[in-house]
């Protein structure tokens, strides 16, 4: 009688389970009952699509520009040329920690905005002609960092560097590297753009389980993997000498017009905000995000409230960095403690994000830290 009741019991709480899973429409592995589809819809429709879409409309008036540069070089034009490019580069920013679907498969990261850039690989294909831009050996002579050498760092004054592009000797050869690295940014992006638009977005939303491959497993870890290397490392971190025997002020991102790299670091941080409260790009609705997630756990445990946690060490993050210098060099030549500050409040976000998040969803770390932190 005992073994009968008891078989029972376990068939009425499978089926309760098994009810409780198709309610939410997600295939959560029973962990829980948030519905991570609506989470992931959010973020394709509402931050990751529309970002992509802006950067693509500013690559485009960033060609336009270019265009008009090569056709009549002039200082006038430069700075046209620049404003365009620095226009785009903000931008980059809200999609740069997105390297899942047609962006991981081509590398889209790598090509877009490794720095500091390589200039004699520059020099190097601008002397040669020949070249192949989509190699993994010209990855540091290729976008956002690349375009910054050849508008800002080319000569010390912008007169020294359109005669760069006037001259009869190697003008031309300017003019043609910058417009395949210029039309290649934007053929790139296109290409991720149109494979999100065209299939791609149905295939991330529908895929909610816990696992290592599922679509919200590997947005979380793309999410802390941009915050702790992306961001953390590379804009902050490898500058101000965290890594090194000694502080290394060329390393900053935007290096030849770095009177910016604080301003991309804004951004990038404003992203990150916006993201984890699945706030809209370019907009003040918000919608389901990583922020809700955590409090419907909160709800559930009654433990710590990670969300107000994580927002409450970004803004401190965030208050640290908006004491920096404009040029992060700067900033790390004359005063590097600000600096480790700023990386000491980033590292707090980490641990947060890395540790106490990724286990409230039983997501596991998909990347190896090797950096000693």
């Amino acid at each position: 009688m005992k073994r009968v009741i008891f078989v029972f019991v376990a068939a009425l709480t499978v089926y309760a389970c098994s009810s409780s899973d198709d309610s939410t429409g997600t295939t959560n592995d029973g962990k829980d009952d948030f519905n991570r589809g609506e989470l992931l819809a959010n973020i394709a429709d509402n931050i990751i699509i529309p970002a992509y879409e802006d950067l693509s409309a500013k690559l485009n008036n960033l060609e336009d520009e270019k265009n008009i540069f090569i056709a009549s070089p002039s200082e006038t034009n430069l700075v046209a040329l620049r404003e365009k490019w620095l226009s785009a580069y903000k931008v980059w920013q809200s999609v740069e920690m997105y390297n899942i679907g047609k962006a991981e498969e081509i590398n889209y990261g790598f090509q877009m905005n490794i720095y500091p850039t390589t200039v004699e690989d520059i020099e190097s294909n601008v002397s040669s002609g020949t070249y192949d831009l989509t190699h993994p050996n010209n990855n540091d002579a290729v976008g956002f960092p690349a375009l910054d050498y050849l508008l800002n760092g080319l000569a010390n004054t912008d007169t020294e560097i359109v005669e760069k592009y006037t001259n009869t000797t190697s003008g031309d050869g300017y003019k043609n590297y910058m417009s395949d690295v210029v039309n290649q940014m934007n053929t790139l992006t296109n290409t991720v753009l149109n494979d999100w638009k065209n299939g791609f977005r149905d295939t991330f939303v529908a895929s909610t389980e816990n696992t290592a491959t599922s679509s919200f497993n590997k947005l979380a870890n793309d999410f802390v993997y941009y915050f702790e290397k992306g961001l953390r490392a590379n804009k902050v971190g490898i500058p101000a000498g965290v890594f090194s025997t000694e502080p290394l002020p060329t390393k900053v991102e935007a290096f030849y017009s770095n009177e910016n790299s604080k301003d991309l670091l804004v951004a990038a941080l404003e992203n990150i905000k916006n993201f984890i409260n699945g706030k809209a790009y370019n907009s003040t609705a918000t919608g389901v995000g990583f922020a809700d997630y955590l409090d419907y756990l909160n709800n559930i445990t009654q433990g710590e409230d990670l969300n107000v946690a994580i927002n409450n060490k970004i803004d401190d993050a965030s208050a640290k960095v908006l004491t920096l210098d404009a040029s992060l060099s700067n900033q790390v030549e004359t005063d590097n403690v600000k600096m480790t500050e700023a990386y000491d409040a980033l590292q707090k976000v980490v641990v947060l994000i890395k540790v106490d998040m990724l286990q409230a969803f039983s997501v596991s770390v998909d990347y190896t830290d090797a950096d000693g932190d």
